[in-house]
């Protein structure tokens, strides 16, 4: 169950913006065989000026159409998965017109115990959920 928050500048249209989110699930459900409906995204953007995503020193340069974009989910996947997801998040993007550049992705991993989905109870924890298989 990954929680996606995904940060742009200002400037796509709200068909733009839906089909980003939508290409970012549509790899997750690939690459990790999630449910469906385990789609929870948080889109949001920015006025010019208040992303500020450099190279690294990688030596390339990111256009104003960067997507950041922070994964968090449980821990336990191996490297070659998430490297497997990191290229079908940017494979999919790319087809919508987003340079490889300018994806940038930040994974989190946390614990079973970490989520609430709602009443203030860790349903993986009450067992009202199945803990998602990795």
């Amino acid at each position: 169950m990954p929680l996606v928050r995904i940060d742009v500048n200002q400037g796509r249209s709200p068909e733009a913006l839906g089909l980003l989110s939508r290409g970012i699930h549509d790899a997750i459900l690939a690459e990790y065989g999630i449910p469906e409906r385990d789609y929870f995204h948080v889109l949001t953007e920015h006025p010019q000026g208040q992303i500020f995503a450099q190279d690294a020193g990688l030596g390339f340069e990111r256009t104003p159409d960067v997507v950041m974009i922070q994964i968090f989910t449980q821990g336990g996947r191996s490297q070659e998965a998430k490297q497997s997801l990191f290229a079908a998040i940017a494979g999919r993007l790319e087809a919508l017109g987003v340079a490889g550049e300018d994806v940038f992705i930040g994974y989190v991993e946390n614990g079973a115990g970490d989520w609430s989905f709602g009443f203030g109870r860790a349903q993986y924890v009450t067992g009202e959920l199945a803990v998602p298989r990795k």
